[in-house]
């Protein structure tokens, strides 16, 4: 459902130092102390009640062609190679990477200069579903297929659980840390989260969800971290009263201040919604009152929907131009827009690809990295319950059938 047009919250820009992940999103940490990429609004990977894509998705050019976005490295013995250098891939145009240097502790929030995003490899969890999959289902056909293309990628790691935030969060911090790679964390524990939808649940209210950000945050560690805030917390409140929605965006704005101080280095990025749903205009007022200005370092789009990538781009830029705010960027969601999509369905549509792999390289300087910030194969609560790994999904997505 498209919301009415959105009241003028916008304000202007705050002065606020970002604070930096390295010199590019294109590739994690090659100094060992690990990134956290942190994104809110989602339903995310290895839960059961992890959302879907967004509504109101209908045909539109192709992403990024399946064969050039695929081009995964070869498995190793157990099926699954570790992540790819981003390097080898998604480089800009003249081979060289347009962001500027920038200090990583310089602080969060909005401000006048362009932070530089994050930089090396992001962190491929061995606990995800698809790795789990791989690793009991050796006599399967689809399995060296799905190691190749979709079990090698970093992808996103959705924290939904209302007990063990603290835990899941260091325990990936940590690996990623060991490794040498940014992680990307995706919290998704929003009172009323995706309207009742295949992802409902959450917090019971937003003073426990208060209190389980914390936890959230406290496990961050102090390396560089992409976190994706609450995946369809500003796109998808169209089933909120004006006060609720206030509240809600109250509860963001917060969240992120949390996720900074707790960790100067990491970068949170608000639910952007995609291109076939909102106006710019209408996002950018409604992220301008949940504190993106203020607290945000950017926006996520097209997260677990299928839009094509340079209508993406296209999109954001032009949200982030409303917003008028030079210190934040843009991450797309690429997971699964390789084909675009399909029509106006969202809920596991059938003949979909995977799309660009993850990396900082994108040739843009407003667009911080491409992310796979749903898991290929989970279900969007069509094919399985929302969140759950299936095979026959990953295998299509991967170009099986």
């Amino acid at each position: 459902m498209r919301l009415p047009k959105a009241p003028d919250f916008r304000r202007p820009p705050v002065p606020r130092s970002r604070i930096l992940l390295g010199a590019s999103l294109a590739g994690v940490l090659t100094l060992g102390t690990g990134a956290i990429v942190v994104t809110v609004g989602a339903v995310g990977p290895g839960e059961q009640d992890a959302p879907g894509a967004s509504p109101l998705a209908d045909s539109s050019p192709l992403a990024p062609a399946p064969d050039e976005s695929m081009n995964a490295p070869a498995p190793d013995e157990d099926m699954v190679p570790p992540s790819p250098s981003p390097s080898d891939e998604g480089e800009s145009e003249d081979g060289e990477d347009q962001r500027d240097e920038a200090d990583p502790d310089s602080g969060a929030g909005g401000g006048d200069e362009r932070r530089a995003p994050v930089s090396g490899e992001f962190f491929a969890d061995p606990t995800a579903q698809v790795r789990q999959w791989i690793a009991d289902n050796e006599d399967d056909g689809r399995r060296q297929l799905i190691a190749e293309r979709i079990a090698s990628r970093p992808q996103g790691v959705w924290v939904t659980d209302a007990e063990s935030a603290t835990a899941k969060v260091r325990d990936t911090t940590a690996a990623a840390e060991a490794a040498g790679e940014v992680p990307v964390l995706v919290s998704y524990l929003l009172p009323g989260r995706d309207c009742g939808g295949a992802s409902s649940g959450g917090a019971p209210d937003l003073e426990s969800y208060d209190a389980w950000m914390a936890d959230f945050a406290s496990g961050l560690g102090n390396g560089p971290v992409v976190v994706v805030l609450e995946p369809d917390s500003v796109a998808l409140s169209d089933c909120l009263s004006e006060a609720q929605r206030d509240a809600r965006f109250a509860a963001l704005d917060r969240a992120a201040e949390t996720i900074h101080q707790a960790n100067p280095q990491a970068r949170v990025y608000f639910d952007g919604g995609h291109s076939n749903w909102h106006s710019p205009a209408d996002m950018a007022s409604w992220l301008a009152a949940a504190g993106v200005l203020e607290n945000g370092d950017g926006i996520a789009t097209n997260i677990a929907n299928f839009r094509a990538t340079g209508l993406e781009v296209d999109y954001a830029k032009a949200v982030l131009a409303e917003l008028g705010d030079p210190g934040l960027g843009a991450v797309i969601d690429t997971s699964r827009n390789g084909n675009g999509p399909l029509g106006d369905e969202w809920c596991d549509p059938g003949g979909r690809r995977v799309g660009q792999a993850p990396t900082t390289e994108t040739g843009d300087s407003a667009i911080d990295a491409y992310l796979w910030i749903k898991p290929p194969g989970e279900a969007d609560g069509c094919a399985g319950t929302a969140g759950t790994f299936s095979p026959d999904l990953a295998f299509e997505l991967a170009g099986g059938n």
